[in-house]
């Protein structure tokens, strides 16, 4: 995980949701409902998000080849400027659309606005124009939370020099929500969370998952993910969401907290 500088702590509760480029197309009223009803209970919220098969749609469409390394899109130099115009000029906007006309107040950024990601490359020789967040302006998320909005973040950074750089999803999510000391991750996918014996898990702790993975029950894509949810625990995230889009699926919490219920 990277090591990363916030410039300043939100102290409000806050939940931090990321949003997979699949779930978007699927977004229903439960999922605005549960929004609304997370606010009433006094929680901030800052919303995350990528946008793989309109990126996918784009590069196909202008016979730009992509790839993937360890999970993790190789974004070539002709290959950027698509996927930051994908993430920034249409998906961003159709999001918080739709938010606003559920009645949530939300507003679209990205690492561009006031430096809030502010990015390095990953490994430029491995990935090109993929990036790692250094820092993420917590203050400009304070402002924008103080008065009521939900910022919805595009998964793209920015270098000191303006370069955009493409920033896996899960990570921007992650480095957002360490920064703001928030009080939950949720990782909003396709699935109800994490399936066992064709049942849905309401919890896990690290040791349950390493026990499923090795047993072959966890696997495919669910594994980053979950390896993902345990590098952002065991950085002090009290517990990482894997969920659906009405908010319901698996809770992973560490050892110590499980021993506590």
């Amino acid at each position: 995980m990277t090591t990363f500088k916030s410039t300043h702590h939100i102290d409000r509760k806050c939940i931090v949701i990321k949003l997979g480029g699949s779930t978007l197309e699927g977004l229903n009223e439960a999922f605005f409902s549960n929004f609304k009803h997370l606010q009433e209970q006094g929680y901030d919220i800052i919303i995350t998000h990528g946008g793989g098969p309109a990126i996918n749609q784009e590069l196909a469409q202008k016979n730009v080849e992509s790839h993937t390394i360890n999970g993790i899109r190789v974004t070539s130099e002709s290959a950027i400027g698509i996927v930051q115009s994908t993430l920034i000029g249409k998906v961003n906007p159709k999001l918080v659309y739709e938010l606003n006309k559920a009645g949530i107040s939300a507003i679209g950024l990205s690492g561009f606005d006031q430096l809030l990601l502010h990015a390095d490359y990953l490994d430029q020789t491995t990935y090109g124009y993929v990036g790692e967040v250094i820092e993420v302006n917590t203050l400009l998320l304070q402002s924008l939370l103080s008065q009521g909005f939900i910022p919805v973040i595009a998964c793209i950074g920015v270098t000191m020099e303006g370069q955009a750089l493409n920033i896996n999803g899960d990570s921007v999510a992650s480095a957002v929500a360490l920064a703001v000391n928030a009080e939950s991750l949720l990782l909003v996918t396709d699935v109800s969370g994490i399936r066992i014996d064709d049942v849905y898990q309401s919890q896990a702790t690290p040791s349950d998952i390493e026990k499923w993975i090795e047993e072959g029950q966890i696997y495919g894509g669910m594994i980053p993910k979950v390896q993902g949810a345990i590098q952002v625990l065991n950085a002090g995230i009290p517990s990482v969401q894997i969920v659906n889009d009405s908010l319901k699926g698996t809770n992973i919490i560490s050892q110590e907290l499980s021993k506590l219920k």
